[in-house]
């Protein structure tokens, strides 16, 4: 009786070390507390300089979150969600069309939402005025030819993942208002970048770009006559900032203190350096998921373009 006690215990010691293994020990412990912070960003530059303007986000949320932190660039918005999905990140940078996308899905709650000085389309310099939206407009260059929205038929358009709100969904929108659809009435470009779009419009290797504005600040240095040869041939309308999308199984105390730690850091004038060298943010409030219902809409209507 004791042997076959003993054999029993023993299969039972077994079967819960297995099952502990299978468990998740990188990202949470069993009684819920964060051990590692992952955060995803994309690329709307040239990735290895986004991730090396980023790395410095993991000392400075180290030292507010006592835990360590991993910064991940990522090739697209997409593989930010799926990575939240499968547990592989706690948070994402993410635009507004991806995180209504994400929070679809039960990947992702917006925490934060990115504030920025505003721009002026026609210098490319920033505005007193901090705001939490922006603009993407379709970049041309003056000797194109391209006169109006009519022109676009038949040209090459460069345009970002069609997730992308700067760089797809808004402008897109905006042509199919103005009797252009977007994919069958051009010949369209899918660039990795909002820097790539710019640098194909200056080249001549696209007629047109859809890109945030002001994009062409990312490449003035490159191109020094970039606001003298180049203009929007249009603006959207508004644009929800970018957000900080968390997991949602990732606790209320967890998410309050990361959130209050990314506004820390975008108060302090070390951390505001960094957090403006990645996507111009220059500071963080807290946002509610209701901020992008007017995102859900453009979802509604570019879901009809190409059709």
């Amino acid at each position: 009786m004791f042997k076959k006690f003993a054999v029993l215990l023993l299969a039972l010691s077994l079967a819960a070390v297995a099952l502990a293994g299978c468990g998740s020990s990188s990202d949470k412990a069993k009684d819920g507390d964060l051990k590692e912070l992952r955060i995803g960003f994309v690329p709307s530059q040239n990735a290895e300089t986004l991730e090396a303007r980023a790395k410095p986000l993991e000392g400075l949320l180290k030292k507010e979150l006592g835990i360590k932190v991993k910064v991940t660039v990522t090739t697209d918005y997409n593989a930010v969600v799926e990575a939240m999905k499968s547990k592989q990140l706690e948070i994402g940078f993410l635009p507004p069309t991806d995180y209504v996308l994400a929070h679809k899905q039960k990947a992702a709650n917006v925490l934060l939402q990115a504030q920025r000085y505003g721009v002026d389309p026609e210098t490319g310099q920033q505005t007193s005025d901090l705001v939490d939206y922006y603009y993407s407009g379709l970049l041309v260059r003056n000797d194109s030819g391209i006169k109006s929205v009519e022109d676009l038929k038949g040209k090459k358009i460069g345009y970002q993942a069609p997730t992308s709100s700067a760089g797809f969904v808004w402008p897109a929108v905006y042509l199919k208002d103005h009797g252009i659809d977007a994919l069958k009435d051009v010949t369209s470009v899918t660039l990795q970048g909002h820097d790539k779009g710019v640098m194909g419009v200056m080249d001549k290797s696209i007629d047109a770009a859809a890109v945030f504005v002001d994009a062409r600040n990312i490449v003035a240095k490159e191109y020094p006559n970039i606001y003298k040869d180049t203009h929007y041939l249009f603006l959207t309308e508004k644009i929800p900032n970018d957000t900080i999308s968390i997991r949602p199984d990732i606790s209320k105390e967890w998410a309050d203190k990361i959130a209050d730690a990314f506004i820390k850091i975008g108060k302090d004038p070390e951390g505001k350096k960094i957090i403006e060298s990645i996507y111009t943010h220059e500071g963080y409030v807290k946002s509610k998921d209701s901020n992008f219902d007017t995102v859900r809409k453009y979802q509604e209507q570019v879901d009809k373009i190409g059709k």
